[in-house]
């Protein structure tokens, strides 16, 4: 594929002080929908290229961490950056995080963990000694953010407001069916048992169905019981989830539980999906749909 066929491809190298927040800023980047990578070691970068432009434009968003965890680390960034600024499909931006001394020990501290350049132990002494090494690479950032009175959420918020396209932190709103007799998702923010609910497995012509078909649905939500349940739900769910996107939360998972996973929680989640997707951005997983087809095959 010829570059002259690539749409621009925006890049963000994250880098500079251990213990500045660079753990924050890639989640936070991932959260923006970029194609995020860790510690990737510069000497790696041309091969990276190399299949950026072998997916098209699928990764047109890229966010990379380099710092000092790479062996052989300046010389080849310097190197990589060079030819980055020689990329015509390319717009790379350096993003350096950095953070006092004292910021930095106390981190270190809290943490209990040692410093990559201070195998002596001696926390000062390896943080000096990097602030050395970095002079040059800070001199070449785009932006530098200290982080030494930045809380991560905050730092979050900074990275979201300089990123994002539209300026505004991106919340999701993720909606799941699940079956409880396969376990509780690990990854629900909130979960719902809607086991109480009329079942219509126990009709015979809609056991084979799922809640995506409308004669299972219509089933589902015609109840008293089930209109009730919808109007306390989301009820709570419009005081909650404001409040849950001012906190700077960049997702909610919202699981709702039925016994097998197939009718009633998949109705369910489909309709609370639909009631939010002109409010909040919206995504919807089925977990245990195929569950039953599984076991049978």
């Amino acid at each position: 594929m010829s570059t002259g066929a690539m749409s621009d491809i925006e890049m963000v190298i994250i880098t500079g002080m251990s213990g500045a927040g660079k753990t924050v800023a890639i989640r936070s980047f991932e959260d923006l929908g970029y194609f995020c990578v860790d510690n990737l070691p510069p000497t790696l970068l041309p091969k990276f290229l190399e299949l950026m432009k072998e997916s098209g434009n699928k990764m047109n968003k890229v966010a990379l961490v380099m710092d000092l965890r790479g062996r052989e680390f300046f010389d080849h960034l310097f190197i990589a950056l060079d030819d980055l600024s020689e990329t015509s499909w390319v717009t790379p931006q350096i993003l350096f995080l950095d953070a006092d001394d004292e910021t930095l020990v106390r981190r270190y501290k809290e943490s209990r963990r040692s410093h990559p350049l201070s195998p002596s132990g001696l926390l000062l002494e390896g943080i000096k000694h990097e602030r050395r090494l970095l002079e040059e690479l800070k001199g070449r950032a785009q932006l530098i953010y200290n982080t030494s009175q930045l809380k991560p959420r905050e730092l979050r918020e900074k990275i979201l407001k300089e990123f994002s396209a539209n300026k505004q932190a991106t919340f999701i709103v993720n909606l799941m069916s699940f079956g409880f007799k396969y376990g509780l998702p690990i990854d629900a923010d909130l979960v719902f048992d809607v086991r109480f609910l009329p079942n219509p497995h126990y009709v015979d012509h809609m056991r084979p169905k799922t809640g995506l078909d409308d004669e299972v649905s219509n089933y589902v939500l015609k109840w008293n019981e089930t209109q009730k349940f919808l109007e306390k739900l989301t009820d709570l769910l419009n005081f909650m989830l404001p409040h849950y996107k001012r906190e700077g939360k960049a997702q909610l998972v919202i699981a709702i539980g039925c016994t097998g996973g197939q009718h009633r929680s998949v109705a369910l989640a489909e309709y609370i999906s639909h009631y939010y997707q002109d409010e909040y951005h919206t995504r919807i997983t089925h977990r245990d749909i195929e569950r039953r087809k599984e076991l049978t095959t």
